[in-house]
């Protein structure tokens, strides 16, 4: 049975410790979970895991600078001014809570161990002059652009004149012991649109002569109008870690790739170009495509280019690639794609103004995730290039999409386009930066979203010392480091809202590598943080283990306690379906000294996205965790049912405000309601495991059967 429950009672000295508008914060954050890169740019010029939703953020830090008094959803959208306050975040991340705290008017220190999150929040809040920038685009369009675009051309088989390639698709090729060579293709229908039973078309590989056929998406009996070949473009040779041959014998695709030793052969097999017209057409390669990759290929190995070197590392989220034999980041590219990322880059090297000069070395980066061998064709209808980071281990890809590195007006994921949909819309919000919401009709009923501006432009100096910080009334502390140690005075910050890594989640420095690789070798003289053999530290919060995490997380915590005031709160973000999970967390903030005092269940992430949606019960909601400094006060009763009650109240008011609640977002309401109550107690992590167990195992019954009836 559980042990009796006790809390103590806490004075309320923040918002955040009171009644936090969780439904009008969800329904806004659901919104623009849908775009979160239209809605708030500056967190996303750059890719960065995990990125927590900047309306969100906003509410908490509102909450936490606010007196207990202040209704937390009338102030969320009028320009606030909490210049007396400073707001830390020791994993800054893409910098989410550091924007949010500047637009309130707050002082703000943010700081992050991988030296890749460091860069891009430099980069997205350093103001420079948009004439500036689309000059130095402007130059690169001039001279570089022309030499990458003559790889990126065919022939219209109508006119014979070269048109602009936007696409070129490629199948991934193992050799059998007998000689064979099998694409992995798990069917033959390699293009259809987004929404497949509006706009049935698709197009289909013939596996005989390489063909491409137009037929529907689900045509289970295809003849080839060039060989006759009969065939079910449903079935093709690869079969989850198996491939057929034509002779019936099934082989294990890992053991054929690994006997190589080399990185797995592709062949190209369709290009998507682009007429002058605009019409998009698919063509089969022909020998003067060929030639082309070949002359690529060619130059690659004469010219002297900017590429990297570094290896792939071993690790979680990388052992599956270099299980394929990528052991080298240069890997992940064919020969075209190194060619022309290595003359985009040496272009931007050669940009005089640092300032200028970086924001594009950002945006190369940035154009890396969207031109690799690891990205794939989401579809006609929409953004058609799958990013490489789509799911959260490095998976190579059978089916590959090249990219055409500079594009098009047509093209997604091209330097070019990505020049104007993520580095100029992140400036131009820092001139506006306004707030998604709702125009409401007289009955109340939700309309049409709106955009609110409510803050002042963001102009901040960006430091990197406490000397300098405080002698600057709009400055910004920027710092890369481990934050168990920082380099701040003792209780100089009034609250620290933050999102923490997850013990059992992605390892963010294995993937950032991909981007190191490329930055390191041109910014390591620059920065000192990009001078490692990689973009990880020893002091990283990351592991599988939950009690080497929760020892990891509680000395970032302690220094947190340190650094803030007694009067100030610790704040974050967590989820998790294991009872591991909130053990952890709950060790980490009592080793650090802190106790939970409230929390608050809030939409965190649009369900369906990835690989959220590739789980058995996705989880969409975040506790926000509000803890406080542990002091001497009287104790209070709280009986179990009281717990549960709550509990159930907080899940039946996002339920009834239309929120679909899967079972793992009921657990996460309940432990984080009995992560109050146990976090006054000093449980142990066995028998705090111990109890959130029983917790799932048992009172979810009575849970679900009271949400059900």
């Amino acid at each position: 049975m559980t042990p009796a429950i006790q809390t103590q009672a806490e004075s309320y000295t923040t918002a955040l410790d009171m009644d936090f508008p969780i439904v009008e914060i969800s329904q806004i954050a659901e919104h623009e979970s849908w775009r979160k890169e239209i809605h708030r740019p500056i967190y996303h010029i750059h890719k960065w895991w995990a990125t927590r939703l900047g309306s969100v953020f906003r509410g908490i830090t509102l909450a936490a600078l606010s007196e207990p008094d202040v209704n937390v959803w009338k102030a969320f959208y009028q320009n606030q001014n909490f210049s007396t306050k400073v707001v830390l975040d020791p994993f800054m991340g893409s910098g989410t809570t550091v924007g949010e705290s500047i637009k309130l008017g707050a002082k703000v220190i943010g700081c992050d161990i991988n030296p890749i999150s460091t860069f891009q929040v430099r980069q997205a809040f350093t103001r420079v002059d948009e004439q500036k920038l689309r000059d130095a685009f402007g130059e690169l369009e001039r001279k570089v652009a022309p030499k990458i675009r003559r790889y990126y051309e065919t022939f219209d088989p109508e006119t014979g004149k070269l048109i602009p390639v936007l696409y070129y698709f490629w199948a991934m090729i193992v050799t059998t012991a007998d000689g064979e060579a099998i694409p992995l293709m798990s069917r033959y229908v390699f293009s259809q649109d987004a929404y497949p039973k509006k706009k049935p078309a698709a197009k289909i590989l013939c596996p005989e002569c390489w063909a491409i056929i137009e037929d529907r998406y689900d045509s289970t009996n295809v003849t080839c109008p060039e060989c006759s070949w009969h065939f079910n473009p449903q079935n093709g040779p690869a079969s989850g870690q198996h491939v057929t041959s034509r002779k019936g014998h099934s082989f294990r695709i890992k053991d054929i790739v690994s006997k190589s030793g080399q990185p797995p052969q592709h062949r190209m097999y369709a290009i998507m170009a682009i007429r002058h017209d605009g019409e998009k057409i698919y063509l089969v390669p022909q020998k003067e495509d060929l030639d082309l990759f070949l002359a690529a290929e060619n130059e690659l190995s004469v010219s002297p280019l900017p590429l990297p070197s570094l290896p792939v590392r071993s690790g979680h989220n990388t052992d599956q690639a270099r299980g394929y034999n990528y052991f080298l980041w240069r890997d992940f590219f064919n020969a075209r794609q190194l060619l022309c990322l290595g003359i985009l880059l040496q272009g931007i090297l050669e940009i005089e103004d640092e300032q200028v000069q970086e924001q594009m070395l950002c945006l190369f980066s940035s154009t890396l995730e969207f031109n690799n061998m690891f990205c794939s064709f989401k579809g006609e209808g929409t953004g058609a290039v799958r990013h490489m980071f789509s799911n959260h281990i490095l998976k190579p890809e059978r089916t590959p999409l090249e990219n055409s590195v500079w594009g098009t007006q047509k093209s997604s994921g091209t330097f070019s386009t990505l020049f104007e949909s993520r580095l100029l819309r992140a400036k131009h919000y820092l001139d506006e930066p306004y707030e998604v919401g709702f125009e409401y009709d007289l009955f109340g009923e939700r309309q049409c979203p709106k955009k609110t501006v409510a803050s002042i432009p963001i102009q901040v100096d960006i430091v990197d010392s406490w000397d300098h910080f405080v002698k600057s009334s709009n400055s910004m502390m920027i710092l890369n480091g481990d934050s168990a140690c920082l380099p701040l005075p003792d209780k100089v910050v009034d609250a620290i809202v933050t999102d923490p890594p997850y013990f059992d989640f992605v390892h963010y420095s294995e993937l950032s590598d991909f981007f190191f690789a490329w930055l390191s070798p041109v910014l390591k003289q620059r920065y000192h943080w990009f001078s490692g053999k990689d973009s990880s530290d020893n002091g990283e919060v990351q592991h599988k283990d939950p009690h080497c995490f929760a020892r990891q997380l509680a000395l970032v915590f302690r220094e947190c306690e340190r650094v803030l005031k007694n009067d100030g709160l610790l704040s974050f973000s967590f989820h998790h379906s294991r009872p591991e999970g909130w053990a952890a967390i709950l060790e980490a903030i009592t080793q650090a000294g802190f106790v939970v005092t409230a929390s608050h269940p809030v939409h965190a992430e649009l369900r369906a996205a990835s690989p959220k949606s590739a789980t058995k019960v996705p989880i969409s909601i975040d506790a926000i965790l509000v803890c406080k400094k542990k002091t001497i006060t009287n104790v209070s009763h709280l009986s179990e049912e009281m717990l549960m009650e709550k509990s159930f109240q907080l899940f039946k008011k996002l339920k009834k405000a239309g929120m679909k609640l899967s079972i793992n977002d009921q657990f996460v309401i309940l432990a984080s309601q009995l992560l109050v109550v146990l976090s006054h107690k000093g449980y142990n992590f066995a028998s705090a495991c111990a109890i959130f167990r029983e917790f799932q195992e048992s009172r979810m019954d009575i849970f679900m059967e009271r949400s059900t009836s």
